[in-house]
């Protein structure tokens, strides 16, 4: 038997490596560790740009297609530039000196108020049938599909509808003829009626879009609160006032937000059933008139550039009287 000297390696144990072998091996572990490493960072690296290029798709989008054809708005209202000439002369403020000084111009927004005040309307019909709905009612599907439908359909559809509805001798005569009204008003052809006609119109139409919000809003308040209420002994019309609508009031207040908004830029209805005629211009149709009929396009986009502002003074004036508060039924 083979006795080990101090020092010496094993008889059973492996050959000792040469030093080219062992040079190459470690070589080869430092590459894979390496490619290990750099595999690691490649894929985090990747991990943190993927948002940010998912993002960047919609900012360019966004500043294509809405930031930069505003920042073009606030140049040609500067400008006197008709729309077809390859010149435009500076003007400063001249256009929006016009927009308030000409009545012509400033006066139909006064056309918005016949819509604001309908839009009030609106949002208690909304409200009314989304409350109604949200509890156990016989047929609540269909009536919530009638109700959401008219929002649905086109604006010029809706306009071409309308029209007919209000046409003399067409349907809405005949229909108060059978109650013995022998001598109806000119629907659109009557100064004094026309704008009531236009603003029930859009009433109709957009009563939808509350209605859903509303109805969203109230699904979404806890059920036992309700039953909290029905052993309290509280109606339905107590539940309204102490659940359902502190519990939707930040909702309400986007509604009246998107009410005003949209009672200052009305175009569709009034525009397809009269063009603006009989007093029914309203600031939106006289601006696309003001540029493409009277190639004015530096006025006409002074005149949009004013509306943006006065949308969105109204709304900070509404948020400041009506501020968003938590709510917690809890």
């Amino acid at each position: 038997m083979a006795i080990a000297t101090p020092g010496a390696a094993p008889a059973d144990a492996p050959a000792a490596l040469s030093a080219p072998m062992r040079g190459r091996r470690l070589r080869g572990i430092s590459r894979g560790a390496g490619g290990r490493r750099g595999g690691s960072a490649g894929r985090s690296v990747m991990q943190h740009l993927t948002p940010w290029l998912f993002l960047a798709a919609a900012v360019g989008l966004l500043l294509l297609f809405t930031y930069w054809p505003a920042i073009n708005l606030f140049y040609y209202s500067v400008t006197d530039w008709d729309g077809i000439d390859q010149q435009k002369n500076l003007v400063g403020f001249e256009n929006y000196v016009q927009v308030f000084t000409d009545p012509r111009i400033f006066s139909v927004f006064f056309v918005s108020l016949y819509y604001f005040a309908a839009s009030f309307f609106q949002i208690a019909i909304a409200l009314y049938f989304a409350t109604i709905l949200s509890f156990s009612t016989r047929f609540s599907g269909f009536f919530r599909g009638v109700l959401f439908f008219p929002y649905l359909i086109n604006g010029v559809a809706v306009g071409f509808v309308f029209l007919y509805l209000f046409q003399p001798g067409g349907t809405l005569d005949t229909v108060l003829g059978w109650f013995g009204v022998t001598e109806p008003p000119q629907w659109l052809g009557d100064p004094d009626v026309v704008n009531w006609s236009l603003a029930a119109t859009s009433v109709w139409r957009y009563t939808g879009m509350g209605f859903v919000l509303f109805l969203g809003a109230i699904q979404s308040i806890p059920h036992e609160l309700y039953e909290a209420a029905d052993i309290d002994g509280a109606n339905r019309w107590a539940q309204f006032w102490a659940i359902i609508f502190p519990g939707i009031r930040r909702v309400v207040g986007l509604t009246v937000i998107l009410a005003i908004a949209g009672s200052l830029s009305v175009f569709e209805v009034p525009f397809v059933m009269t063009g603006g005629a009989n007093g029914s211009s309203t600031f939106v149709i006289n601006t696309l008139q003001t540029a493409f009929s009277y190639r004015s396009v530096g006025l006409a986009s002074a005149m949009a550039v004013v509306l943006l502002i006065v949308v969105l003074v109204v709304t900070w004036i509404q948020r400041r009287v009506f501020p968003d508060e938590k709510v917690d039924l809890t």
